[in-house]
């Protein structure tokens, strides 16, 4: 559910809608499939765009259902590609919430290369600002490749985490360079200093 909450909001906001989805026994896809709408609605306010959020997770449920008996069991079982493509057809899922949903939730070896991991990699000229989506993927799957799926799935994690830290404090929309612990392989390109 996190990675449809927090979509164009912060975790503090979606860690709010989370615990109001907890206190009314809805934290679960069956608390999901059985509460209306306009229920949900409230229970999601805290993080925005409540009206979409509602709809897609009833959505996202319904694909569980038709696909997978409710099982999310049944749906990680499937091959990583396979998944990720079935997600990306959905209303509202897009290449960071599939991702999401596909390392977090379901421990399969995909990178999240969220809005930070861009701004590492193009302010350290590892990737010019025009890459794709896919791109920045590519890279850190390929610095992996040699390492089992379940290790890879730790590692990303672990290291979407340290990313999300890093641009959080030092990388968000304008840089904050002084003691960022990436700030030693900072190419020196002035603008970012």
């Amino acid at each position: 559910m996190g990675a449809y909450l927090t979509q164009n909001t912060s975790w503090r906001n979606v860690e709010r809608a989370l615990e109001n989805l907890r206190a009314a026994a809805a934290l679960t896809v069956k608390g999901i499939r059985e509460i209306d709408c306009s229920r949900l609605e409230q229970l999601l306010r805290p993080s925005g765009y409540f009206r979409q959020k509602t709809e897609r997770l009833k959505i996202f449920v319904a694909y569980l259902d038709r696909n997978y008996g409710g099982s999310l069991s049944r749906m990680f079982a499937q091959p990583t590609a396979q998944l990720r493509a079935e997600l990306l057809e959905l209303k509202g899922v897009g290449h960071e919430t599939a991702d999401s949903i596909l390392l977090y939730a379901g421990g399969h070896p995909i990178f999240v290369a969220d809005v930070y991991a861009r701004r590492i990699l193009e302010r350290h000229a590892i990737l010019p600002s025009t890459a794709k989506y896919d791109d920045l993927e590519r890279l850190f799957e390929s610095a992996f490749a040699h390492e089992g799926p379940a290790e890879r799935a730790r590692c990303f994690n672990e290291m979407h985490a340290l990313i999300v830290a890093v641009g959080k404090k030092h990388c968000n929309t304008a840089a904050k360079c002084d003691g960022c612990p990436l700030q030693p392989y900072l190419l020196d390109h002035p603008h970012f200093l």
